[in-house]
C-alpha cells in the first residue's frame, strides 16, 4: 500500500507509542485539566500541527540532518529543553492563582492562542520527535517503492490521525477528572505543580540527552 508492508503493525505500534507518556500527553492533559475540554482540545490541535511538522521534514529528508549534525541536534535540543523547562516553571507559579478559579473563567482568545502556540512548541522543538520518525517509518516502508517521500507521508499522516484521536481521548477524560476535582483547590493546585515539575524534569531529561 503507497510502497510500505506491514501496514496493520505498524498502525498496533503506533497506537502503542501514542499512548505512551511523554511531554505532549502531559501537556494536553495539563491544559484539559486546567481549561476544561475546551483548552484541551486547543492544546491537541496545537500538538498536532508540530508533529505535522516533523511529517513534512521526514518526508523531505530534513530530519536526517539531525541524525547526522550534532550541531544541528543540540541547538535544537537546548532549545526545546528550555522551553519545557519554562512551560514546567510557569505552570508551577500559575498554581497559586487557584486553578478551580480559573475553571470557570470564560477563556479568551489570548489564552487559547497561547495554549495553541505552546503545544505547537512542544512538539516541533523536540528533536527527538524527528529522530523517531526517521526511526521508525523506514522500518515499514519497502525497498523497491517508487515514491519513497510519499510513503513517508503516507505512514506520517496515518501515525498522526491516530495520535490526534489518543489525544482528543486524553483531553476528554482529563476534563471529566477535572470536574470532579472542582471543589477541591487544593488537589487542583498540587496537581498544576506536578505536571510543572514533570515539565522541568522532562526538560532537563532532554538538555542531557545523547544525540545518537
Amino acid at each position: 500500500m503507497f510502497g510500505t508492508h506491514d501496514f496493520l503493525l505498524f498502525v498496533l505500534s503506533g497506537l502503542l507509542l501514542n499512548i505512551t507518556p511523554g511531554p505532549d500527553l502531559i501537556y494536553i492533559v495539563s491544559r484539559s485539566t486546567s481549561g476544561g475540554m475546551g483548552k484541551g482540545l486547543v492544546a491537541v490541535a496545537g500538538i498536532g500541527a508540530g508533529c505535522l511538522v516533523h511529517i513534512v521534514a521526514a518526508s523531505l529528508g530534513l530530519s536526517a540532518i539531525l541524525a547526522t549534525s550534532a550541531m544541528a541536534f543540540i541547538v535544537v535540543k537546548v532549545v526545546g529543553a528550555a522551553y519545557l523547562v519554562y512551560v514546567g516553571l510557569n505552570s508551577i507559579l500559575s498554581s497559586s492563582k487557584g486553578l478551580a478559579t480559573k475553571l470557570n473563567q470564560v477563556p479568551s482568545a489570548v489564552s487559547r492562542r497561547k495554549v495553541f502556540v505552546q503545544g505547537f512548541f512542544t512538539n516541533a522543538l523536540n528533536p527527538k520527535v524527528a529522530l523517531f520518525f526517521m526511526a521508525f517509518l523506514p522500518q515499514f516502508i519497502s525497498p523497491n517503492a517508487s515514491c519513497k517521500a510519499g510513503a513517508f507521508a503516507f505512514l506520517g499522516i496515518v501515525f498522526w490521525i491516530n495520535g490526534m484521536i489518543v489525544c482528543m481521548l486524553a483531553a476528554w477524560l482529563s476534563a471529566r477528572l477535572a470536574s470532579n476535582l472542582l471543589g477541591n483547590r487544593g488537589i487542583m493546585r498540587w496537581f498544576e505543580r506536578c505536571t510543572g515539575g514533570l515539565f522541568v524534569f522532562l526538560g532537563i531529561r532532554l538538555a542531557m540527552a545523547e544525540n545518537a
